[in-house]
């Protein structure tokens, strides 16, 4: 609002010509004759106490300090991935995995196993040769410290890492046959008579680990061939072959263990090569072993769907053709005429491995 202000001694310049009028000459401009106010109006804003209430300016509105942090929460969200690898979501109601899923996995699983078993075991066996090799050059001139270290270096790494390396596939192996054993049981529509106890003690009790687990996987193949259940399983060649390096690994594995409580340089010498022959012999039955789990995973797998070779033979022939593609001979009806269908017996074991027989 406009507050009258008292003029100063100095006149006002007039404001209709803007001329500064010489002290003392009256109220009235010496120029143009206006009159010259004694007063001077200046406006100024009024004060907030003198306006209304709904009128007075009010404080501008401060901002909210928002949380630009990481997200904090007052419980723990229940949102989110769960923790730890991911997996298929399981229905509260569904059945667990069966046998012949849970052979499958363990058959993925055991077979890189078993390539580093043959692998190590492989190192082995050239570690021992070496250090014999070394034995035979130190009856007649010394040895270089050097080659001493690493002949040791390479027993001591090949030693420990082929028994880590085979305990890891005995695991996974006695795992996978009993899972492959109750596949094949469930294949054919019997009942397992081996329990798991059985077949645990089948495979550590020493003795009786030389026959059990030959005669147990010679059932499973019989059962996922889905021969007659009261026929006596005959086993395959594939079977065999592992079967006869399975005893002589042991049996080595087990003498060159006895043998290191002999003492003397001689003994010592042949523990040496009792130790390569058996780092052998467990490489070679770790490899076989991969094409044992592959062959007898392949006969649990469902027959494919679709037209079926059959095997025949004319009355009167002495020679029959197999065919790798032919499905069980138990199911297959010959609608031949001279020609019968072939026995079980007269079949070799059907095979989906190439490198089998």
């Amino acid at each position: 609002m406009a507050e009258p202000h008292h003029r100063s001694a100095a006149p006002p310049p007039c404001p209709r010509c803007g001329r500064q009028a010489p002290p003392g000459s009256g109220a009235f401009c010496p120029w143009c004759g206006r009159y010259l106010a004694a007063l001077e109006w200046v406006a100024a804003p009024p004060g907030a106490d003198a306006l209304p209430e709904e009128l007075r300016p009010r404080p501008a509105p401060v901002p909210e300090q928002r949380y630009g942090g990481p997200p904090r929460y007052r419980s723990v969200p229940r949102w989110g991935l769960p923790v730890g690898p991911w997996r298929p979501p399981a229905d509260p109601g569904d059945e667990p995995l069966p046998p012949l899923d849970r052979a499958r996995w363990l058959a993925a699983q055991l077979v890189p196993v078993l390539w580093v078993t043959v692998a190590v075991n492989a190192v082995a066996a050239a570690a021992e040769v070496w250090r014999y090799v070394l034995l035979l050059a130190s009856r007649s001139d010394a040895l270089s410290p050097v080659a001493i270290g690493w002949s040791d270096a390479l027993v001591w790494f090949g030693g420990w890492s082929s028994v880590a390396a085979v305990i890891a596939a005995g695991v996974l192996t006695i795992s996978w046959s009993i899972w492959a054993y109750r596949a094949a049981a469930e294949r054919s529509g019997t009942r397992p008579w081996r329990s798991r106890r059985r077949i645990l003690a089948g495979w550590l009790v020493p003795g009786w680990n030389l026959a059990a687990p030959g005669s147990l996987l010679a059932e499973t193949e019989h059962a996922a061939l889905e021969l007659p259940p009261g026929r006596r399983p005959t086993p395959s060649r594939v079977l065999l072959v592992w079967w006869g390096l399975w005893i002589a690994s042991v049996l080595l594995a087990t003498l060159a263990l006895v043998w290191r409580f002999r003492s003397g340089t001689q003994a010592l010498a042949d523990g040496v090569v009792l130790h390569a022959w058996a780092d052998v012999f467990a490489a070679v039955a770790a490899y076989r072993t991969i094409h044992l789990v592959r062959w007898v995973t392949a006969l649990l797998e469902p027959d494919p769907q679709g037209p079926r070779e059959l095997l025949v033979r004319p009355h009167g022939a002495g020679a029959t053709a197999a065919s790798p593609t032919a499905g069980p001979p138990a199911r297959a009806m010959s609608s031949v005429p001279g020609a019968s269908v072939l026995e079980p017996s007269d079949l070799p074991a059907r095979s989906t491995d190439p490198t089998g027989p």
